[in-house]
């Protein structure tokens, strides 16, 4: 008999960054909690980057997860949003880094094709089939229900991520 795993998915963004926390059961998903980590966006970027790895240090410190994912970045035409949106990922990733968690990171179009079927959908087609397969899920936000969507992602290519990322350990 196998524990459930614990996944914590975030979704960064320098407004909103979006957490989702589920349990993986052999091959059953179990919502567990989600939602977003809201900044002042009159505040300096600097303020707004700490209350992002505060607000993410107080999720992993109530809900113990035992895996993360995060959501990998993509390259717009504005540059400078690209630049914050990469502050963002970088707490993303340091704050589960910080508490011992393993942190594997996805595509954006991966995080879609695993949930929808295709590589390129509507926000809303996400948080729907996030409905679907974690029906007791009622996240107030897109940024919850795309984490939800990056941890069952996760879920679902965690056993070759962990093989990627103990490789590149050399474990």
């Amino acid at each position: 008999m196998t524990l459930p795993i614990r996944i914590l998915g975030i979704d960064p963004g320098l407004r909103r960054t979006g957490w989702g926390v589920i349990d993986v059961d052999a091959s059953r998903l179990i919502f567990v909690a989600c939602g977003s980590v809201a900044t002042d966006e009159s505040a300096a970027i600097a303020e707004r980057l700490l209350a992002i790895h505060a607000g993410l240090s107080r999720v992993v410190d109530q809900h113990d997860p035992a895996e993360s994912a995060v959501e990998a970045t993509f390259v717009n035409k504005d540059a400078a949003a690209t630049l914050k949106l990469g502050q963002a990922r970088g707490i993303a990733l340091l704050v589960p880094a910080q508490a011992g968690l393993r942190v594997a990171e996805y595509a954006p179009n991966l995080v879609k094709k695993t949930i929808v079927g295709a590589g390129h959908c509507e926000k809303a087609q996400i948080r729907m089939m996030v409905g679907m397969l974690l029906p007791k899920a009622d996240p107030q936000s897109e940024d919850a229900a795309d984490a939800l969507a990056i941890a069952i992602c996760h879920a679902h290519h965690r056993s070759s991520a962990v093989v990627t990322v103990g490789a590149r350990l050399g474990l």
